[in-house]
Order: C-alpha cells, then sequence, then structure tokens
C-alpha cells in the first residue's frame, strides 16, 4: 500500500516518518486495537480495532504483502456476537464438551465457550493476525483457547463434540467448501452450529433456527447500527 515518492522510497513501507513494522504479531495487534466489551456479550472483552480499511493497509505494510484479506480478527461480527450470547445463556450447549471454532477471528466464540465451561475450545483461522488476537483475546478474559492457523476444511476431523461457525458463508466456494466438510461432522453425530446475520451463501434450507438477536454491529463494516442476527443448527441434507 501507499504510493512512489519522489527520491524512490514508498510512503508507508519505508517512510522515516512512520515507526517501522513491528514484526511482532502480537504487538501489532495490541498497538492496532483497543481492548473493549463485546456489545452483545459484555462478559467478554476484545481487541478490536475503530476502522476496518486503514488497519486494512497497516496490515499489509506490517507484512510488505498486498491482496491480503480483510482484518476480520479485529472487529466483533454479528453472528460470532449472536453465537457468543448463546453459548454464554445456554451453557448446558458447552458445558464439559470439546468445541470446535472454525473462521474463529477475534476468538469471540471459543472464548465465549470456555466461559460457558467447555473442556476445551479449538480456535481455527488462517488469518497470522488472527492467532495472535485469539492468544491475546483468550487471555484478557482469563480462558484458555487453542488456536490453530491451518486450514481444516477438507482435512480429517478432529475429535470434537460441539462445531461452531460465526459469519462465515460470505463467499460461495468457501461455503460449497465448508458445507461438505461440516457435513462429515453431522454424519458422526457431532452438532454444528452457525451464527449468521443472512450472509449472501448460507445454506437456508439446511438450517433450523434456534435464536435470533437484535446485535449492536460497526456501521463502517454493515452500513447499519443494529443487525438481526440468528443462530441456527445445521441439519443433514434431505434425501
Amino acid at each position: 500500500m501507499g504510493r512512489n515518492l519522489p527520491d524512490g522510497r514508498r510512503e508507508g513501507l519505508n517512510d522515516p516518518a512512520r515507526p517501522p513494522p513491528l514484526h511482532d504479531h502480537a504487538a501489532f495487534v495490541r498497538a492496532e486495537t483497543r481492548l473493549r466489551p463485546v456489545p452483545h456479550a459484555s462478559e467478554i472483552s476484545l481487541h478490536v480495532a475503530d476502522e476496518a480499511t486503514p488497519l486494512w493497509s497497516r496490515t499489509e505494510e506490517e507484512l510488505a504483502e498486498v491482496g491480503l484479506p480483510p482484518p476480520f480478527w479485529a472487529f466483533a461480527w454479528a453472528g460470532g456476537q449472536a453465537l457468543a450470547r448463546h453459548l454464554l445463556d445456554h451453557p448446558e450447549i458447552v458445558r464439559g464438551r470439546r468445541v470446535l471454532d472454525v473462521g474463529s477471528g477475534s476468538g469471540l466464540v471459543a472464548i465465549a465457550a470456555m466461559k460457558a465451561g467447555a473442556a476445551s475450545a479449538r480456535a481455527v483461522d488462517v488469518d497470522r493476525f488472527a492467532l495472535a488476537a485469539i492468544a491475546l483475546n483468550a487471555a484478557a478474559n482469563g480462558v484458555a483457547v487453542d488456536a490453530s492457523g491451518a486450514d481444516p476444511i477438507g482435512r480429517p476431523r478432529p475429535p470434537v463434540d460441539l462445531v461452531t461457525v460465526g459469519d462465515l458463508f460470505y463467499e460461495r466456494d468457501l461455503a460449497t467448501r465448508l458445507l461438505a466438510w461440516l457435513d462429515g461432522f453431522l454424519a458422526d453425530g457431532v452438532p454444528v452450529l452457525i451464527g449468521d446475520p443472512g450472509r449472501s451463501y448460507l445454506p437456508r434450507a439446511r438450517l433450523v433456527a434456534l435464536a435470533s438477536y437484535a446485535v449492536p454491529v460497526t456501521r463502517d463494516l454493515e452500513d447499519a447500527e443494529i443487525k438481526t442476527s440468528t443462530v441456527w443448527r445445521l441439519v443433514p441434507a434431505a434425501g
């Protein structure tokens, strides 16, 4: 990101007026976010950013890469908030269970599972900064969460008792791969809960609504201040 300066330097990447890259994902997360209570799950606090676009640019500068995905880890998304609220309000869903949270982002749902009494929670996200954010957020909330950066979709399913998915059905190819992989858990008898405000590729025909929540969100991300989000149970395909 940035533009070429008259002397050939790249603004942002090597501008002496800017601090040098931190080369430390945890330090970057701390520097670019503030620890705040989650609007719809105030028992939990997360390191979150004020705005998405400037942070997106700074992540590319930090890694000297372009085309990186948005910093999903730096915000409490609507589906994740709904799912976290549901687990906190219904701890019997996770109590004593091994939970796998897919596309965990900030780690919000995994943290909620642990606070609700889960035996363990594994938060999976392929974003390098997300792994740092999950570790920091788990520590800030006094729980232990196992964070993994390996893409699990399409790979052998780990031995868990519950799978949670928040806000992942926003892209066609990802949704197709994810749903096929989640079907394997259903075949094994492992329930799958999905928190989602109605993203474009949500498999509505395969879902049973459990609860809906009016979730406060960031207008910069959702073009709204309140987003109705539903917690769904995924069911096997008919036939």
